[in-house]
């Protein structure tokens, strides 16, 4: 055998065997989804977890969350204190083989933890093996003991360095910027919306979050504190802050079932939207799972029931769906399961089937009880269910139309429609343009082959203020689900979306980089969201972001997307190019938004996730409900464009 084929023979030499630190610095997807901003902040999520772990089994109640001036984080509780004896297996300090060893931990002993989040294993150890270095300091017995490490790997053993009558466990560790390359910044918002979140579940702790990377106005450290005595009910209140509700409690329960602890809360607004929420073991499952399955057969059951003997149902000519006894409802439900069946390392969907019967029995006995206690409010409910069913009852037929329109050939493709001659999917992208002058540019710009462009008029309807039927009525609407191809689901109890038609894998919108571009954008995002969440959740939605300046000086040209770029590149060019501020697309030529915008090889597009379900439903409700005072309050402390030209 040549030597070059014995260089390419597949034997067990090819193989591999990768410790588990190494495996999870190799592949660190596989453990925390991505190495993106969300995998960043999945880091954190997990030191935390650790700590509420602790919170549950009843041994801590104060929880302190630090971003550093280095954008190292610190995560300190005042639990028992991880074990820092000789571990008689492994020969080192417990705490070593729980920082580096991928499925040690306490959770695995039932003894020391009924329920968790971290059931995997790979909580800590993995934060550790993607950071570039790592201190912990565990207070227990008297002492203060420490250990630090790089990349996952011990630096010296555990070594007790002073006395101390706390206890506890600190954490600070700094993301490693060769794993993370896109960014090692973390997002001070995106924290405090989970740290509050876990506040709401677990009710009793405090958490608080502070920022020492820059001093407010008083010249001191962003800090906020989150604490909650009624837990979900709060939770709910908070999400529901912007819209009006109908009754005049928030109904909640909280038990056990089948030895399964079962908390829930609710209430029913004047929207026509549906907002659950579940949660296990303190993790989202934004996929759903057992939990939610039995939620809807409890409400099902246990409304259905008292609409029935109310009387209230005897003139309706049509039956009552699942889905109308949703509309306008906010739910949270959260349970603790000791052994979770869920389904792969993200933990998005609980499969445990006997989650399903506890949970709708909680749900029927809560529910029974509440209506009989206050009528005024069943009423109201039953009330709002009907107008539910004939919303849904109008909305079919205009759904129909829809689905008529989308399945005929290519003739019945909206007539604004530009299409793309390339066939394939997964190939081929559209551009949801505002209005009909950027459209014509954006057609003159764009390559034939695989861009397809879409001008929508004006500013399409606001889906979080319209009945379903008004929606499938609107004709920008219409035409985005006929250009897309997708479908909605044809049982009149279904709102499932049907991507197998799907046109295009890249959905962009593409706006003015002004206010009136952004509230575009943002109505398309919200009927995004409430009617094809399925593919944001895909990642086929984006964002397009076309340049703010143009930059000039003798044949020198150059493109700014911000304040700072236009202010550096103008420096760069001797401080005297004239600038161009961009008011509209329409105003570029078509080989201008081609280079800026549309061109692969140089755009930016911003690729639209859910990272938090529960703070999405809550900012969407904001900007585009009736509540005018947090919406205001929510641009002044976002706003980005200080001159408005009117």
């Amino acid at each position: 055998m040549s030597e070059e084929a014995n260089k390419k023979q597949y034997s067990a030499d090819s193989i591999q065997a990768l410790e588990g630190m190494e495996h999870v610095r190799m592949r660190p997807s596989m453990y925390i989804g991505d190495v993106g901003v969300r995998g960043l902040h999945h880091l954190v999520y997990e030191v935390v977890d650790n700590s509420i772990d602790e919170a549950m089994a009843g041994h801590c109640d104060a929880i302190d969350v630090i971003i550093n001036e280095n954008n190292s984080i610190s995560v300190k509780d005042n639990g028992r204190g991880i074990p820092v004896d000789l571990h008689k297996k492994e020969g080192v300090s417990a705490l070593q083989v729980v920082m580096t060893k991928i499925g040690a931990g306490g959770k695995f002993d039932k003894d020391s933890y009924k329920v968790s989040g971290g059931l995997h294993g790979v909580g800590v150890s993995c934060v550790n093996a993607l950071s570039d270095h790592l201190k912990a300091t565990v207070y227990r017995d008297g002492k203060i003991w420490e250990q630090e490490y790089e990349k996952g790997k011990a630096m010296y053993p555990v070594k007790a360095v002073g006395d101390t009558t706390d206890r506890g466990t600190a954490v600070t560790f700094l993301p490693d910027p060769t794993i993370f390359q896109q960014t090692i910044e973390f997002n001070y918002d995106t924290l405090a919306s989970r740290m509050r979140e876990l506040a709401y579940l677990n009710k009793g702790i405090t958490i608080t979050l502070m920022d020492k990377r820059q001093k407010d106005d008083k010249g001191e450290f962003p800090i906020e504190t989150f604490h909650s005595e009624e837990g979900l009910k709060e939770f709910v209140r908070f999400l529901d802050g912007n819209r009006q509700p109908i009754i005049g409690h928030v109904i909640s329960m909280e038990g056990e079932k089948n030895d399964i602890p079962v908390e829930v809360a609710m209430i029913y607004n004047d929207s026509y939207a549906e907002n659950l929420h579940s949660y296990v073991n303190n993790i989202n499952t934004h996929e759903g799972g057992t939990h939610l399955a039995g939620f809807r057969r409890g409400l099902t059951t246990s409304l259905k029931k008292y609409a029935d003997a109310s009387g209230m149902l005897d003139k309706l000519k049509f039956e009552i769906a699942g889905d109308d006894f949703r509309e306008g409802l906010t739910a949270i439900i959260s349970v603790k399961v000791a052994e979770p069946q869920f389904e792969g390392q993200t933990k998005t969907k609980l499969g445990n089937r006997e989650v399903t019967s506890a949970v709708s029995q909680a749900v029927s006995e809560m529910l029974e009880i509440y209506l009989e206690e206050h009528p005024d409010d069943a009423k109201t409910i039953v009330q709002k269910v009907i107008l539910a069913a004939q919303a849904r009852h109008a909305a079919k037929k205009a759904r129909e139309m829809v689905q008529r329109k989308t399945v005929m050939s290519i003739g019945g493709l909206p007539g604004k429609l530009a299409d793309c001659s390339e066939t394939d999917p997964q190939a081929c992208e559209v551009f949801l343009v505002e209005g009909d002058s950027a459209g014509g540019t954006a057609k003159m710009g764009r390559d034939r082959n695989f861009q397809a462009i879409l001008p929508l008029r004006g500013k399409i309807l606001n889906v979080e203020k319209a009945m379903q039927h008004k929606v499938f009525e609107n004709e920008e609407i219409k035409n985005i689900f006929t250009a897309l191809g997708v479908t909605i689901g044809t049982e009149e109890d279904s709102k499932e979306l049907n991507l197998t038609k799907l046109r295009y894998h890249k959905i962009v919108i593409m706006c003015d980089a002004d206010v009136d571009g952004s509230h575009i954008a943002t109505l398309i995002l919200t009927f995004f969201f409430r009617y094809m969440r399925e593919l944001v959740e895909g990642g086929h939605v984006y964002i397009a972001t076309p340049p703010l300046y143009l930059l000039k000086k003798g044949k020198k040209m150059r493109y700014a997307w911000s304040d700072k770029e236009r202010d550096q590149y103008n420096e760069e060019m001797g401080g005297s190019a004239s600038v161009q501020r961009y008011k509209g697309l329409g105003e570029m030529n078509a080989e201008q938004l081609w280079d800026t915008t549309m061109n692969p090889e140089f755009r930016t597009l911003r690729q639209v996730t859910i990272d938090n379900g529960t703070e999405a439903d809550r900012i969407f409700s904001m900007l585009m409900g009736d509540e005018v005072p947090p919406r205001r309050e929510f641009i002044e402390k976002n706003a980005i464009y200080a001159n408005i030209d009117v």
